[in-house]
């Protein structure tokens, strides 16, 4: 399984996130994002809105009923509830539950760097799991370092 630690300093995750979900959703699959405060939800929302630069991205909320249609869905839980393969962690929070997945992408900023840095140093020495690291450099994101 892959997680794709992905350091945020210039966008937040809700800019972030949408080109992620259309690439996800081009190749057929479906994402689960989660995050545990409702704000953030709502933003990432609004950026999945305003979506890839063609168009909106579908998307629906954990609990609102309809789970299983949504191609993206946002939650408070690694509860796929839409038959997501690939998870986003939107709030800096890595959750074991992820493990589950075929790909997890770890988002997080200058306040949660501590947990993330804790989560690489388990993440690397675990059997099956391949981290990889992505941070800013001006508009395009380079993997390394």
């Amino acid at each position: 399984m892959q997680v794709d630690f992905y350091q945020l300093s210039r966008d937040p995750v809700d800019q972030v996130l949408p080109a992620i979900a259309a690439r996800i959703l081009g190749l057929g699959a479906r994402l689960l994002v989660v995050a545990q405060e409702d704000d953030r939800l709502e933003r990432i929302s609004a950026g999945l809105w305003a979506g890839a630069p063609e168009s909106f991205l579908a998307h629906g909320r954990a609990g609102a009923g309809g789970e299983a249609h949504q191609p993206i869905l946002l939650g408070a839980t690694c509860d796929a509830g839409n038959g997501a393969r690939h998870i986003a962690l939107a709030d800096g929070v890595w959750r074991d539950e992820a493990l589950g997945f075929e790909r997890a992408f770890y988002f997080f900023d200058a306040d949660t760097i501590d947990g993330a840095r804790a989560s690489w140093r388990v993440l690397s020495k675990a059997d099956g799991v391949e981290p990889r690291f992505w941070r800013q450099d001006g508009r395009k994101w380079v993997q390394g370092p």
